[in-house]
């Protein structure tokens, strides 16, 4: 039973920098799809980031891009998203996401991802 649990999240000010976790168990990781989403009130799951674990190109929301990193740690199976110069709406909860090797045309479609994280709430003040 594979599981993804983030932590990280908080309040900052705009401007701040967060860094975000995700430990999976269950099973080693090697060649998944690991996915950054994010929710905010009101709205849909976003797509923030996505990479494969073993390595390759990261994609990134245009929202995001050049002040959001991903990172992963395989000794301790665990996943990070580097959030810098964060901004008022960025605030949402912050999901990490599994699954079998996607394509990358598909990485940025939530339904895709076979597992999900609790999430962990980011909120930015301006």
């Amino acid at each position: 039973q594979v599981q993804l649990v983030e932590s990280g999240g908080g309040l900052v000010q705009a401007g701040g920098s967060l860094r975000l976790s995700c430990a999976a168990s269950g099973r080693t990781f090697s060649s998944e799809t690991m996915g950054w989403f994010r929710q905010a009130p009101g709205k849909e799951r976003e797509f923030v980031a996505a990479f494969g674990w073993s390595g390759g190109t990261t994609r990134y929301a245009d929202s995001v891009k050049g002040r959001f990193t991903t990172s992963r740690d395989n000794a301790k199976n665990t996943v990070y998203l580097q959030m810098n110069s964060l901004k008022p709406e960025d605030t949402a909860v912050y999901y990490c996401a599994a699954s079998r090797p996607l394509f990358p045309s598909a990485t940025m479609i939530w339904s895709r991802y076979d597992y999900w994280g609790q999430g962990t709430q980011v909120t930015v003040s301006s």
